[in-house]
């Protein structure tokens, strides 16, 4: 049975794999500036593969993109791009955003991600 849901908004975003590589490379504090504990703790169990560390980066900017407001009142360590146990990415938020989300009638936000050799992409919808 089809399922009608009213979206928000729709947030999308591309990033060089390379330009990700070069900022780990250049700057060590730059995935805990970024990401979480949590966050990291899965790009180890992923060999710190830098597709993967793009795809939760162009996740979570698609993610501000989708709520409306970018990195304005929260940071981007203040929600997580996780995986569920299908491998699936899960957005996680914490106490800022769920408090923007609550304000703008937003009840969840979908992603998806995607990679080649040279760029990651992510989709956001948030409804």
């Amino acid at each position: 049975m089809w399922r009608c849901i009213a979206i928000f908004e729709i947030g999308t975003d591309i990033i060089e794999i390379e330009r990700i590589r070069a900022a780990c490379e250049k700057n060590e504090r730059f995935l805990s500036k970024v990401f979480t504990e949590r966050e990291i703790e899965l790009f180890n169990a992923k060999s710190n593969k830098y597709q993967t560390i793009a795809g939760n980066f162009a996740a979570k900017e698609a993610v501000v993109k989708a709520v409306g407001t970018g990195f304005r009142s929260f940071n981007a360590t203040d929600f997580e791009i996780l995986r569920d146990e299908l491998g699936n990415p899960v957005v996680s938020v914490g106490d800022k955003l769920g408090s923007i989300m609550l304000d703008r009638e937003i009840k969840q936000i979908k992603v998806s991600i995607s990679h080649c050799k040279d760029y990651a992409t992510a989709t956001a919808i948030a409804y």
